[in-house]
């Protein structure tokens, strides 16, 4: 089996804002956001979303921040995601048996906050991490982030026989838009599905866990505008076109059959599946072009019910949930999509 180097997950941490029920949220905030003739609409929208539970640094129902500047948010991320990438790394790092002055790089992923010095200096300050920690920050790549995130840090690994930490930290709750008179769908489908976590991976070089052995990529700039996030003076804004399962209908098996045939596998020798759940239609676009059994995708669509589209910290928690299985699968294609169109995978595989 063709691996990058021998980079091995050794440590995952999650970290996750209190959450509140998507009944409670539909009741207590956005019925009256969406008054008038989009309430039908907007309430379908919400119960057919396949999310049960989610969570917010911010909650509507405390706190509203739908009319708030793009500078109000970005400084109320950097309080809210500091505790919350300081406790999903903490994790990470103590499962690996890793000081945080070992490390040799530090990658943070976030497409909801921005400010400088972030998350990746102040973590790394706070930490206790090394003057000479080498740092990247991933921004804006939205959903599928923690797949280039994993694959760079294991590039690192395999080089330079030195640990290295991926952290993902998103915070959609900041990024509420104010009531639009216009039935704008994407816009309803948004604010029904996204939530915060922030989920943190140690690779390291040669212990036990699951090895990165291979990753694939593949953009369609055919449909770049099915999916977008707009930096506005009011937040940023989500698009997303309705278009976007048929994209993943044209793509989604060629490339799970590249990343696999490279490997000299097939489907039916991957025993778990990490699907970032980006909303029902997504899965059920990728168990069909599989053809999966339902059991498959259990995980990812647990995951969409209990913790909402979380953007890229989503994935990885697919893939902890399948770790903590009695059983947990010996190979595993983690699979990611967002901007581009792009789609993400990778194979990850158990000794």
């Amino acid at each position: 089996m063709r691996r990058i180097g021998q980079a091995v997950i050794a440590g995952l941490g999650t970290a996750l804002p209190p959450s509140a029920a998507q009944d409670e949220l539909w009741e207590g905030y956005f019925t009256e956001h969406y008054a008038g003739g989009r309430r039908g609409l907007a309430k379908r929208i919400f119960a057919n979303s396949g999310v049960r539970t989610r969570q917010a640094a911010v909650s509507p129902l405390l706190e509203n921040v739908s009319g708030w500047s793009t500078e109000r948010r970005m400084r109320r991320y950097q309080v809210e995601a500091m505790p919350l990438g300081k406790e999903a790394v903490g994790k990470a790092l103590t499962e690996a048996g890793i000081a945080a002055d070992e490390l040799g790089l530090f990658v943070v992923c976030s497409c909801t906050g921005y400010a400088t010095p972030g998350l990746d200096i102040l973590l790394a300050r706070d930490m206790g991490m090394s003057p000479r920690l080498q740092r990247l920050f991933v921004g804006h790549m939205g959903c599928y982030a923690a797949l280039p995130g994993l694959g760079t840090a294991a590039d690192f690994v395999a080089a330079r026989g030195l640990p290295a930490l991926l952290l993902c930290a998103e915070l959609t709750s900041l990024h509420l838009q104010p009531p639009d008179p216009r039935v704008d769908i994407q816009q309803i489908v948004s604010h029904a599905l996204f939530s915060d976590a922030a989920a943190a991976v140690v690779l390291t070089p040669g212990s036990r866990g699951y090895a990165v052995s291979d990753i694939a990529a593949l953009t369609d700039t055919t449909t770049a505008g099915h999916m977008t996030w707009d930096v506005t003076d009011l937040g940023f804004r989500m698009g997303l076109s309705p278009q976007v399962p048929d994209v993943l209908r044209m793509h989604v098996r060629a490339l799970v059959d590249e990343l696999l045939a490279g490997n000299g596998l097939t489907v039916g020798d991957v025993d778990g599946w990490a699907v970032h759940p980006g909303g029902p239609k997504i899965l059920d676009v990728v168990q069909e072009q599989l053809d999966l059994p339902p059991e498959a995708l259990a995980a990812s669509r647990e995951v969409l019910s209990t913790y909402g589209n979380c953007s890229s910290p989503t994935v990885l928690l697919v893939l902890d949930a399948l770790r903590r299985r009695p059983k947990p699968p010996r190979r595993v294609v983690l699979l990611a999509f967002g901007p581009g169109l792009t789609l993400y995978g990778v194979l990850l595989d158990a000794p």
